[in-house]
C-alpha cells in the first residue's frame, strides 16, 4: 500500500511541476476561498489560533515566532424526536431504541495550542489540547461529546522555506494532527461537534496555498476516540491520498484533482462481537473545481469522486468480501447580489449511491470516509451516501458582524433497498419508498467584540413517507414516532487573545 501511495504522490507530483513549472520563481498569492456553503477548509493552524505578536499584550510585539490560541465554546442543545442512530456506550453495537423524550443537553468544548516557527528552522512543532464534555443529557454519553483533557494535535515539522523556489516551501509532519481537505465532504475534522477527528502519521506538502500550486499528500491512521482515556490510533486502517491544488486562474477557476484511499485490515473472528470489522480496501479518485464568474456575481463549487475496490461484509464471524463500486458528486452555484446586505441566494444538489442488494457481490453504497456532515443537515442526519438532496439557500449581512442564512432541503434515498444510514432505517424490500423528508434551517452568527461571538440556530425535519413508514407502529424495528423533529441551539465562543485584528 505504501508503495502505491508514494508512486500516485510522485505522478500528481510531477504533473503539477509539468502544468505549472514556469512559474516557479514567482510567488504570489493564488489562494482564493470558495463561497459556498459551510466548506471553506479550516485554517491551518486552527481558526482561533493568534501569532503572539499580533493579541492585545504589545509587550509581544517581536515575538512573532509564536502561534498561541485559547478559546471555550459552550452550547445548549434541545433536540425533540431525534432520529439519530443510537450506539451501546460501552460496545459500540448498534441500540434498537429511539429517544422518546426531548433532550436539553449542555457541551462544553475547551481548546489550546502552542505552535513555534521560523525561529528554529526547518525544525517547528505544534502541540493542541482539547477538553469536551457534555451534562444533563437524558440519552448515552458518547465520543461526539465527551473527550476529557485530550491531545488533539502534537506533530514535529521539518520545513524548508524555498525549497522549491522562492517561497515556495516543503512542509513534512509527522505526529498526531488535525486534516481538511478539498470541500470538507471527505475529510474534515468536524468544528460543529464538540469533538474532533484527528490522525496520526505522516503529512508532506509540496508548495502552500498560497502559490499558484501546491500538492498535499498523507499517510495517517484515524485516532479512536475514548471519552476517559487517552485516544490511541486505530491500526488496523490506513487513510492515505493526495489533492493537487492548480490555482493559476484562481480569480476565475481552482482545480484539485485528488487521490484517497482507505485500507483495513479486518477481523471478523474478535471475540467481542462489537469490535469485529470486515476487511476494507477502497480507492477513490476524484476532481473538485470551484471559483466565480467574472463580473456576474455567479460562484460555483462542484465535486465528483468515484470509488472501487473491495468491501467485506460478516454474517457472525464469516465475512463474504464484495466488490466496491460507488459514485457521489455534488453542485452548488450562488449568485451574490449587489446590495448592502451582501445576500448570496444558492441552489444545491448532492448524490451518493447506495448498496442495490446487501446479497449479491457488490456493494455500492459510496463511503464518506470522515467527512463533515453540517453542509448536508442541520440535525446532523445525512451524510455523502445513499442520498438525493437537492437545496436551496439565502445568506445575508444585515448589520456589521451580524451574519444569517437560512436554507431549505428535500432528501430521497439512492437506492430504496439500502438504509437511512445516520437513523438505522432499512426497508429491504424497497416497499417504502424513497422520499426521507425535508429539512428547514435558519441561523443566526453575531461577534459581539474581539473576544465573544454567539449564535443560535433552529431546524425542523419533516419525514417523507418512508421514515413515516418505519413507526415503530408499523414496524418493530422503527422509530418511536412519525413526528417531525425538532433542534434547536444556542452557543457562545470566547477568545482569549481576540480576533488577532490590532
Amino acid at each position: 500500500m505504501k508503495r502505491n501511495f508514494v508512486k500516485s504522490a510522485s505522478a500528481a507530483g510531477a504533473l503539477g511541476l509539468l502544468l505549472i513549472g514556469p512559474g516557479l520563481a514567482n510567488a504570489e498569492d493564488y489562494y482564493r476561498k470558495t463561497k459556498g456553503y459551510r466548506v471553506e477548509p479550516d485554517t491551518d493552524p486552527p481558526a482561533y489560533v493568534r501569532n503572539l505578536s499580533r493579541t492585545q499584550f504589545e509587550q509581544f510585539r517581536d515575538v512573532d515566532w509564536l502561534d498561541v490560541g485559547l478559546d471555550f465554546r459552550t452550547r445548549y442543545e434541545y433536540r425533540e424526536n431525534d432520529l439519530r442512530r443510537r450506539n451501546d456506550p460501552d460496545t459500540g453495537a448498534t441500540l434498537n431504541k429511539w429517544r422518546d423524550d426531548p433532550d436539553n443537553l449542555w457541551l462544553l468544548r475547551t481548546r489550546g495550542y502552542i505552535g513555534v516557527k521560523d525561529i528554529l528552522d526547518p525544525l517547528r512543532f505544534a502541540v493542541e489540547f482539547e477538553d469536551a464534555r457534555s451534562y444533563n443529557g437524558l440519552y448515552e454519553r458518547t465520543d461526539s461529546d465527551i473527550n476529557e483533557f485530550e491531545l488533539i494535535q502534537g506533530y514535529a515539522e521539518l520545513y524548508f522555506d524555498d525549497a522549491l523556489g522562492h517561497n515556495r516551501p516543503i512542509s513534512i509532519r509527522a505526529g498526531r494532527q488535525a486534516l481538511e481537505l478539498l470541500d470538507r465532504r471527505l475529510v474534515g475534522n468536524n468544528q460543529f461537534r464538540n469533538t474532533t477527528n484527528n490522525f496520526e502519521g505522516f503529512r508532506v506538502r509540496f508548495g502552500k496555498k498560497q502559490n499558484n500550486w501546491d500538492l498535499d499528500t498523507f499517510a495517517f491512521q484515524p485516532v479512536q476516540r475514548l471519552k476517559y482515556d487517552f485516544d490511541q490510533p486505530d491500526e488496523d486502517t490506513w487513510f492515505y491520498g493526495g489533492v493537487l491544488s492548480i490555482k493559476q486562474w484562481s480569480d476565475f477557476i481552482t482545480i484539485q484533482p485528488y487521490f484517497i484511499g482507505r485500507k483495513q485490515n479486518g477481523d471478523p473472528t474478535n471475540k467481542v462481537v462489537a469490535n469485529r470489522k470486515p476487511d476494507l480496501d477502497i480507492y477513490a479518485p476524484g476532481l473538485r473545481v470551484y471559483g466565480e464568474i467574472p463580473d456576474t456575481g455567479f460562484d460555483f463549487d462542484a465535486d465528483i469522486n468515484k470509488q472501487f475496490g473491495r468491501s467485506g461484509s460478516l454474517s457472525g464471524t464469516k465475512q463474504t468480501l464484495r466488490q466496491h463500486d460507488a459514485l457521489a458528486y455534488s453542485l452548488e452555484l450562488g449568485h451574490t447580489f449587489d446590495h448592502d446586505w451582501k445576500p448570496r441566494a444558492s441552489v444545491y444538489y448532492g448524490y451518493g449511491t447506495g448498496d442495490k442488494s446487501p446479497t449479491d457481490n457488490r456493494n455500492e453504497r459510496f463511503d464518506a470516509f470522515y467527512g463533515f456532515n453540517q453542509p448536508w443537515s442541520r440535525n446532523d442526519y445525512f451524510s455523502w451516501d445513499n442520498v438525493h438532496a437537492p437545496k436551496t439557500r439565502l445568506e445575508f449581512t444585515p448589520y456589521k458582524d451580524v451574519r444569517i442564512d437560512a436554507g431549505y432541503g428535500a432528501f430521497w434515498l439512492q437506492s430504496e433497498t439500502d438504509a437511512f444510514n445516520r437513523a438505522n432505517l432499512r426497508d429491504r424490500t424497497g416497499q417504502s419508498g424513497s422520499f426521507l423528508g425535508h429539512e428547514l434551517d435558519i441561523r443566526m452568527r453575531h461577534k459581539l467584540n474581539p473576544y465573544v461571538d454567539w449564535s443560535l440556530s433552529y431546524a425542523r425535519f419533516e419525514p417523507g413517507d418512508f421514515t413515516k413508514s418505519q413507526d415503530r407502529s408499523n414496524t418493530a424495528n422503527g422509530p418511536f414516532t412519525s413526528e417531525a423533529s425538532n433542534f434547536f441551539y444556542f452557543e457562545v465562543s470566547l477568545n482569549a487573545f481576540g480576533d488577532g485584528k490590532l
